[in-house]
């Protein structure tokens, strides 16, 4: 279930050891998260294991982990029991918090710019940007989904690095499992599980 570790490994850049208020602004917010985490990254004084439990403190307030499971989940949330859909949301947010927990990676020495915002509707703004290794390697071009229905708190729900959608990979993912064993939801729970367990 490695296929969709970019997507951790990205998201972590939003995410530092410092609670504050955010802008409410979508490019803004992009910015002071992303700007934060770099100088983050770069204290040496924080252990992997202080940063860990920010980064889940972060992580639960700034991303809509809840609207991804369920999307990732596709069609078989309607139609499945809804205590199993419960236990599905429960083992993927513990999923998504140890994929970005186990991918602590210093990007302090990437430099970050947000480059455009668009928005497409009253509830969801696209943020361009890009982040520029200064080791060489090319520039990583990505966009930030950001849910605005309620103004006052941005929720990030997907990123498209270099046009691919990472929420759609891991819902592809998921769904060749499912379609591979009967659409069993348990068995997709399992799965979870067992990555969570290792």
């Amino acid at each position: 279930m490695n296929r969709f570790s970019v997507f951790f490994i990205t998201i972590f850049l939003v995410f530092q050891p410092y609670l504050q208020a955010y802008s409410t602004n979508p490019k803004e917010f992009i910015a002071e998260l992303v700007g934060e985490a770099i100088t983050t990254l770069s204290d040496k004084s924080l252990s992997v294991e202080e940063k860990s439990k920010f980064i889940e403190k972060i992580a639960l307030e700034n991303v809509d982990i809840n609207a991804l499971g369920l999307y990732t989940l596709g069609e078989l949330r309607k139609t499945s029991d809804k205590n199993d859909v419960s236990r599905y949301q429960e083992a993927f947010e513990k999923y998504f918090l140890k994929s970005l927990t186990s991918r602590l990676t210093d990007y302090s020495s990437s430099k970050f710019e947000v480059i455009n915002s668009d928005q497409k509707s009253a509830n969801y703004t696209i943020i361009n940007s890009k982040v520029l290794p200064e080791d060489g390697n090319p520039e990583i071009k990505i966009d930030w989904r950001i849910y605005t229905k309620n103004p006052d708190k941005p929720l990030i729900r997907d990123l498209i690095v270099e046009g691919l959608s990472l929420a759609r990979t891991q819902k592809e993912e998921f769904s060749s499992i499912l379609s591979s064993n009967n659409n069993d939801i348990n068995v997709l729970i399992s799965k979870l599980e067992e990555f969570i367990s290792e």
